[in-house]
């Protein structure tokens, strides 16, 4: 069991976890030792998730969702299995917590009567600019 929140956990049968050899440093352990780990939560099939969370955790994920609606992390920052399999599930449980925020309604506004006569005001002195820098006396 994973907790997101104080309401929210994600059970084990969401979560799958595979461990494979990493890339880096790693010493003769490297080729012997499978320290990184991928972990697939299966993030379209979680009862614990309202639609909107989804939708915002799939924009979120980017490449790392899958066509099936699964959420793929793979982690291989450190030597330790262990510490991997940690850092993965703390990167899922921050995804998670930023999908939980959703974004404010952005209101459209109107530019008011002042700004509009400084803008046009300010155009009309630009227009006066570019008039002077024709030749002398081509003023037909």
């Amino acid at each position: 069991m994973l907790w997101i929140t104080d309401t929210i956990s994600i059970a084990d049968w969401e979560l799958s976890e595979s461990f494979m050899r990493a890339s880096g440093p790693g010493g003769q352990n490297v080729n012997k030792v499978s320290t990184a780990v991928e972990l697939r939560f299966e993030a379209e099939r979680s009862p614990n998730l309202a639609p909107g969370v989804k939708a915002r955790l799939k924009k979120l994920a980017g490449r790392r969702w899958t066509l099936e609606g699964a959420l793929i992390l793979q982690v291989e920052d450190t030597r330790s299995q262990a510490r991997n399999r940690e850092i993965a599930r703390e990167r899922l449980a921050d995804l998670i917590r930023a999908a939980l925020v959703a974004p404010k309604r952005r209101i459209a506004t109107k530019p008011s009567y002042g700004s509009q006569l400084r803008r046009v005001a300010a155009k009309v002195q630009r227009g006066e600019v570019k008039a002077l820098r024709g030749k002398p006396g081509d003023d037909e």
